[in-house]
Formats: structure tokens, C-alpha cells, sequence
């Protein structure tokens, strides 16, 4: 329940604070006084959009803050799932408008996005204004209606989830057709890349091997030259090993009576081992190098086929190449297994449509019994307001496209004042029955929903006289029943049936036109209606009429 409203800065409100009660309580005021300024104000808490053009001082932020009694529905699980503290008694909701254009917004003192915002106060208030009654010509209006009273809310989050797994599935099967189509285009081409390289058994590090081995065979005739001379200079009668060998004999001979060299033929000992192997393996390579032009044409010929399957392929090494081949490889076994991938995507979107239907169907079946609910519902209240033959139909029928995001429903409501053929409300119903057949609809959603404050923008617009006064009815009783509902009226019937009554005035200052509101005491109610019944010129007659309608 909104027990307490602040605004400030906002177009010509410079400061309006008021206390709300519960029940049902009226608002009214001459047209430009700023009613709709003040509906404007909240529905910047429900989350419409900021305009800094509304501030009234440019220089300065305009502030719209209310406080709502929330005890009844402590809404813990929004609280909790935002992070945001609360007494479970009270919420604080406000928003800000800064010079620059930014806004901000808080619930309960907290930093908050719009969305959060949005989000709560769905759960707090319902904003019904004159536009809002093109709602009823909406297929979407007309089928929530019928979710809120059949309570389905549940089963609708379950079916939106199973839609969503639907369509999610649905676009992968579509994504694989499409990808296999693709590729089943370019299969020869792929097929020919993918025996191309497989017929290059291309080997990691080859081509450094090849081009180590090439430049070998290349100057095959220098090296072994050098490994001659160098095998010469060690294994010849005066090569090296043999001069080490004299060496180790001289050295042995006299180190046994010279102590001081007793190391040197071990030292040397050990060069003459290391020169022996040196020369074994300067040998062994001799043995090896041969010039081969024929094996160095065919490494030359291995090369330049490499090299010019990397510019084919637009790579820089081997290793690429052979990724490309796994590349190619996965690509041809999708096309081999592309019927088994089909089918598992199918049987997913078949499993996940009967999913859909199953729930689509209990869908319908709580959506028919709330429709006949309603119909009951709204031909009593309707006539209760002035229309003893009205008609009302709920019609509901399967979408021709089988599922939507919504169920497989098509709703529309028929509606007849009288005896003559039902037709869609949209094409036969006048301003005024609209306007008492959204009333209707309001207060089955306000006892279904269990909205706590309901605000009505002239909801009475094409009626007068006794309907208005039986609309009032209903509304009294809507307040009666633990809501909280107020009425923007211009009607003195209705504006008399309210516990409570505030009028909106506006006033010329040195600072401009600035308007305020009001709660009125019994005498200033009296004065009020018998104005609204009269005019400016407040007649007797209009006076007791007024305190007429007060007493009644």
C-alpha cells in the first residue's frame, strides 16, 4: 500500500508531500491542475523513461520518492535475490533526475537499475490510465488476463523455458542442414585438398631434415676431401696417433726415474685414446659421404613439393599442414555421419515439442476454465453497471502456427451491450462500456493478482449519473476487500463514494505556476463536490446535492 508520496523539482510542482490510506480514496481537481503531472511522477518509480525537460529548476535534481506499507506481501524473495535489506515492513522507493539528464534509482536507500525497479513495483502498483484501455483490443492483454486468474504462473515459466529449449534446438538443427548443405557443395573440392596432403605423408621436422641433408650432398666433395686429409693427419705412420704412441713410450721409459713425470703418460694415454676415436669416426664418415646427384634430385624434388604446399595452403610450416589435414579429415566424417547428427538434432526438437505441447496443453485447459470463469464474472458485474442484456464471450481457439512463446491459444474477447451478435470487443464496444468493462476486468485481476494499490485515471471517461455511482461501488468495494485504490475522477458520484478525498489545485507565484494537493475535511468535500456540480458559481441546490451524496 503507498502511504506516503514526495515530490520535488518536477515540472510545476515544486514540493508535494501527501499521506495515502487504505481503502478507496478519490483525487480531483480542475483539468491543468496536475493530476496527471503527479501520475507522471510515480510512473517514474514504475520505471518510464526520465526527461530533464520535467525538471521544474533546471539547476537542480527533481526527487520522487514513496514510501509503500508492505507488510501483507513482504516480497523477501526480490529482496533477497537483489541483495537488498529490508524490514519486511516497509519500502522506500525513489528516483532522481539530475540536471545532466542522468537518473538514478534506490529502493530502500540502495543503488538499484531500472529493471530492478520495474520488477518490484510491478508487485506494488497498477497505474490505469485513459490509454491503457487500448489494452482490451490486445490479444496479450486479453491472455494475461485470463494466466492471472487461472494462477498459472508457474506452469507459464515452465512452458516459456521448454519454448526456449525448443527454438534453441530448432536453430541447431537448422545451423547443421545448413552447414552440411555448405560443405556437401565444396565435398569434391574438400576431398581433393584432403588427398593432396594425405598423399604428401607429411612428416613433422622433414623439411629441416631435407634441407640439413641437401646442403650436405651439395658440398659432398669439399667434405670429404677434409675428412681425407684429416684422417691422413691422424692415422698415417706419422700421424698423429702414431707420434702420441712414441710419446707415451719416451715418457713411460724415463718417468720412472724422473718422478716429476709420473702424470705425463697417463695425460698423454689419454689424448692417444680420444685421437684413436677421433680417427675411427673421421673414418666412418669418409666411409659414409658419397655424392649421390640422383638421392640429391630427389630430396631437391621432396623439398620443392613441400614448399609449395605451404603456399598452397597459405601456411608457414609443415605442423600447419598437418592440422589443415585434420581439419579436412573432421569435415569429410561430418559429411559420412551428417544423417546420424541430423537425426539426434531432430529427435532433440521432436523431444523438446512434445515437451511443449504437453505443457501448452494443460496451458489450455486452466485458460478455459478461467474463461468461463470470467465470462460469469463480467456479464454480473457489467450489468450491475447498466447493461441488463450484455453479452461477453471469452473465445479461445488453437494458433495457426501450432506454438508460440505464449502456449497454442488464440484469445479474443466477443462483447455485445445488447441482444445483437457478439463481435470483438475491439470493433463494437463504445469509450464508455469500455471504460466499465476494463473496471470489471481491474477488479477480478485485483482480487485474483492480490495487487495492493491500483490507481484509476479517469476510468469513468463516457459514463455519468447512476453508472458512475455503480461504478464507485465497485471500486469502494475493491478498497473494501484490502486494497488500496485510487480514483482520478471528474465525476461527483464517484468523487463522494470515497473514504478519502484529495483535491489537486494549482496557484501563480513570483516563481511560477506551482501546483500542490490536498486532503480534504468534510466541510472542504462539501464545497468540493457542490463546485463539481455546479461550477464556479456554487448554488444552494449544488450544496445540498453534495452533502446529499456525502451522506448517502
Amino acid at each position: 500500500m503507498l502511504t506516503e508520496l514526495t515530490i520535488q523539482n518536477y515540472t510545476i510542482i515544486d514540493s508535494l508531500n501527501v499521506n495515502f490510506h487504505n481503502g478507496f480514496s478519490v483525487i480531483t481537481g480542475e483539468t491543468g491542475a496536475g493530476k496527471s503531472i503527479i501520475l507522471g511522477a510515480i510512473g517514474l518509480l514504475t520505471g518510464n523513461r526520465a526527461d530533464p525537460k520535467t525538471l521544474r529548476n533546471p539547476e537542480k535534481k527533481c526527487i520522487v520518492e514513496a514510501i509503500f506499507d508492505i507488510r501483507q506481501n513482504p516480497l523477501l524473495d526480490f529482496f533477497q535475490t537483489n541483495e537488498i535489506d529490508t524490514d519486511g515492513e516497509e519500502c522506500i522507493l525513489r528516483r532522481e533526475i539530475l540536471p545532466s539528464g542522468k537518473s538514478r534509482s534506490f529502493i530502500n536507500d540502495t543503488p538499484v537499475g531500472l529493471s530492478q525497479m520495474k520488477e518490484l513495483t510491478a508487485h506494488l502498483i497498477d497505474i490505469h490510465s485513459q490509454h491503457q484501455n487500448l489494452l482490451l483490443e490486445t490479444e496479450d492483454f486479453q491472455l494475461s488476463v485470463l494466466d492471472t486468474v487461472a494462477n498459472n504462473q508457474e506452469l507459464l515459466v515452465r512452458y516459456r523455458t521448454a519454448y526456449a529449449n525448443m527454438k534453441q534446438a530448432e536453430q541447431q538443427l537448422n545451423a547443421a542442414k545448413q552447414e552440411i548443405e555448405a560443405t556437401r557443395e565444396q565435398e569434391d573440392f574438400l576431398r581433393f585438398q584432403f588427398n593432396e596432403l594425405s598423399n604428401a605423408h607429411l612428416q613433422e621436422g622433414e623439411e629441416d631434415d631435407l634441407i640439413e641433408s641437401i646442403n650436405t650432398l651439395s658440398h659432398s666433395e669439399e667434405i670429404k676431401e677434409g675428412l681425407y686429409h684429416a684422417s691422413q693427419l691422424l692415422s698415417s705412420e706419422q700421424g698423429v696417433v702414431s707420434q702420441l704412441k712414441q710419446i707415451d713410450v719416451h715418457l713411460n721409459r724415463v718417468s720412472s726415474v724422473y718422478p716429476a713425470l709420473s702424470e705425463l703418460p697417463e695425460r698423454i694415454n689419454s689424448l692417444l685414446i680420444e685421437s684413436k676415436d677421433i680417427s675411427s669416426e673421421v673414418s666412418a664418415h669418409l666411409e659414409k659421404i658419397d655424392f649421390d646427384p640422383a638421392e640429391l634430385d630427389k630430396m631437391q624434388i621432396r623439398l620443392d613439393q613441400l614448399q609449395s604446399l605451404k603456399q598452397k595452403y597459405k601456411v608457414d610450416t609443415i605442423g600447419e599442414l598437418i592440422t589443415q589435414l585434420s581439419t579436412l579429415n573432421t569435415q569429410l566424417s561430418a559429411l559420412t555421419d551428417s544423417s546420424a547428427h541430423l537425426e539426434d538434432l531432430e529427435s532433440a526438437v521432436a523431444d523438446s515439442k512434445k515437451e511443449c505441447l504437453t505443457i501448452a496443453s494443460n496451458l489450455t485447459k486452466l485458460r478455459q476454465d478461467a474463461a468461463r470463469m470470467v465470462e460469469e464474472r463480467m456479464k454480473k458485474d457489467l450489468q450491475a453497471l447498466g447493461m441488463p442484456k450484455v453479452q461477453f464471450q471469452v473465445q479461445l481457439s488453437p494458433i495457426l502456427s501450432g506454438l508460440s512463446s505464449k502456449g497454442s491459444d488464440a484469445v479474443e474477447y466477443l462483447f455485445s451491450a445488447n441482444t445483437t451478435p457478439l463481435l470483438p470487443i475491439s470493433q463494437i464496444a463504445s469509450g464508455g462500456e469500455i471504460a466499465r468493462v476494463m473496471l470489471c476486468l481491474k477488479a477480478l485481476l485485483s482480487e485474483t493478482h492480490g495487487q495492493p494499490t491500483i490507481i484509476f485515471d479517469e476510468i469513468d471517461t463516457g459514463v455519468s449519473g447512476a453508472i458512475a455511482e455503480r461504478m464507485a461501488f465497485i471500486m469502494d468495494n475493491m478498497g473494501k476487500a484490502g486494497r488500496q485504490v485510487i480514483s482520478i475522477t471528474h465525476l461527483p458520484q464517484i468523487a463522494a463514494r470515497g473514504l478519502h478525498h484529495y483535491r489537486v489545485e494549482k496557484h501563480d507565484t513570483a516563481d511560477g505556476t506551482n501546483s500542490n494537493m490536498k486532503e480534504l475535511n468534510k466541510e472542504e468535500r462539501i464545497h468540493e463536490l457542490a463546485q463539481m456540480l455546479s461550477g464556479v458559481n456554487i448554488t444552494e441546490a449544488a450544496t445540498l446535492q453534495a452533502q446529499e451524496l456525502l451522506k448517502n
